[in-house]
């Protein structure tokens, strides 16, 4: 069955998960950083036409397979579009190994207690019936946490799970993300009471059922390790939120089990402008440094 194989790639941790799932807001900023200034789009529909275009460069680029790259997480859009005439989940599974994820949430709420949850998804039974039948093999939602507020934390991680279970429900593996940002004053403080509060939520799951959590690189190397070996985790990944490719790397090698999921950091140095040859080499090159930091730990 293919949703084990893809269980089995992921849980073994060898490689890391692109994120390809920039939505709307952050799209103009992932254009102009790969060399497509916003005068050269008219409508948001050519805009997601762009990132489409990219994103497909990447992932038919040769060095994007499942030997280094076990997964990639994709925007609704995305997920609705086809490489080559093969839809975008299904080519990347069977094209180039690599398990697809989706991402859900719709944003994030007004901040409050120090935290913005997740805006309020009607939708979500539909996207996730429409994921199984794409599919894709899990999901990702993120919050953020800005400062460490007993809480807010709490509410933020309440939220997660309880729309998790919701996920599962669909034979969905959900990834729970409550981002904590990199830069605010107390983020130690802030992590020490988002493990406390994950690890109760992961401790009244039923016995068999399997999440992933991405989660900020912390500050104190293997903070979250008692999570990458906790029964209810099929993997923990981290997100570079920010922090450059070459911090990112560095942190991500400290903390022992963790793979990265990153983003910016993966496109670092692509552009719209380079010739295949390259923006292949350019991309073998930043693959190459996430995998190894990814299964330095």
């Amino acid at each position: 069955m293919t949703t084990d194989k893809q269980a089995e790639l992921i849980g073994k941790g060898q490689g890391f998960i692109a994120a390809l799932d920039q939505s709307g807001g952050s799209t103009p900023k992932a254009l102009k950083l790969y060399g497509i200034e916003e005068d050269a789009y008219s409508s948001e529909d050519e805009m997601f036409g762009l990132i489409h275009d990219m994103r497909a460069r990447i992932i038919k680029s040769p060095a994007f397979t499942g030997d280094k790259v076990v997964g990639a997480i994709l925007f609704e859009r995305t997920m609705d579009g086809e490489i080559d005439g093969i839809p975008t989940a299904q080519y990347l599974w069977e094209k180039r190994g690599v398990v697809p994820f989706l991402k859900v949430d719709k944003g994030l709420a007004d901040s409050e207690n120090g935290v913005k949850v997740m805006k309020a998804m009607p939708e979500l039974d539909a996207l996730l019936d429409k994921a199984v039948s794409k599919g894709i093999f899990g999901t990702k939602m993120r919050s953020v946490i800005d400062a460490a507020s007993p809480e807010g934390v709490k509410a933020v991680v309440a939220q997660q799970f309880e729309v998790g279970k919701q996920i599962l429900a669909k034979g969905l593996c959900p990834i729970i993300e409550p981002e904590v940002t990199i830069t605010i004053a107390d983020k130690a403080a802030a992590e020490d009471l988002l493990l406390a509060e994950i690890t109760a939520q992961l401790d009244a799951l039923p016995e068999g059922t399997k999440v992933m959590l991405k989660l900020t690189l912390p500050e104190t190397a293997n903070h979250y390790k008692s999570l990458v070996d906790h029964p209810a985790v099929l993997t923990v990944v981290a997100l570079s939120g920010g922090y450059s490719r070459e911090e990112a790397n560095t942190r991500l090698s400290q903390n022992t089990g963790m793979i990265a999921s990153f983003s910016r950091a993966l496109t670092e140095g692509l552009s719209a402008q380079q010739s295949d040859a390259e923006f292949d080499a350019t991309l073998a090159e930043t693959i190459d440094s996430i995998y190894k930091a990814s299964i330095a730990g």
